[in-house]
């Protein structure tokens, strides 16, 4: 089974004052929700489950869904109203909607990208990241297996330094790593997972070469993004 998880339970602060009203996901760009740009993504990746995980304004998401008929999918609601369980604590709440056996496609509601997620292997954990300037690189040995992350501002290393490469937002959770979570708390970001995780498993980096991506969370790049998506 081809599944997925939507991450769109964020408060969406940088696109206040859109989010004072409604959540980030469904924030409109080309006269569509940045949710039904990311499960159209997917749709046609062949992705037979999406959890979105909710939390701002979650009836709103829930309801859109619903008046859509789930675009024709098995769409699942992780229901987070209850308190924001960040990246990490998201996923760890979400595995009992899917397969434990399949690997999990985890995406941002806010990336825009030409990615061809039909490209990815998901035979391994797996992060798609891409050379452009950040203030935040992954690191990577010569194998693309990951080893630490460092932040070029303060200096901060976690791990050791390996080749600089930046995170897309879109990334592989596989099963081996499921059995991992159970001791880390409720919630926790998904990279300090991956990052404590990597001294003992295989976490790989996937460098998409041409990727055309775009982070649609601020408001400044809402009319970027229009563009953007007319020329994917």
């Amino acid at each position: 089974m081809k599944q997925a998880m939507i991450f769109a339970a964020g408060l969406g602060t940088r696109l206040k004052p859109l989010t004072n009203t409604m959540p980030k996901a469904l924030v409109r760009v080309g006269g569509q929700p940045l949710l039904w740009h990311v499960i159209m993504k997917l749709k046609a990746a062949g992705y037979e489950r999406i959890v979105v995980n909710v939390h701002h304004f979650a009836q709103q998401i829930i309801d859109y869904l619903q008046a859509n008929n789930n675009f024709g999918i098995d769409i699942r609601i992780s229901d987070e109203t209850g308190g924001l369980l960040e990246t990490g604590g998201g996923i760890k709440k979400a595995l009992p909607h899917f397969d434990p056996e399949a690997p999990i496609l985890i995406h941002n509601v806010d990336i825009l990208s030409n990615l061809d997620l039909n490209t990815l292997p998901v035979d391994t954990p797996l992060l798609v990241v891409s050379s452009r300037p950040t203030k935040r690189y992954l690191q990577f040995d010569d194998s693309m297996r990951l080893v630490g992350w460092k932040n070029i501002e303060t200096g901060e290393v976690k791990g050791r330094e390996g080749h600089p490469l930046a995170f897309s937002g879109i990334h592989v959770f596989h099963p081996s790593l499921a059995p991992l979570l159970a001791d880390w708390p409720e919630r926790f970001p998904i990279m300090d997972f991956y990052l404590k995780s990597c001294a003992s498993h295989v976490i790989k980096g996937v460098e998409a070469k041409d990727l055309r991506l775009m982070d649609v969370g601020k408001l400044d790049t809402l009319q970027d993004a229009e563009a953007f998506i007319e020329g994917l």
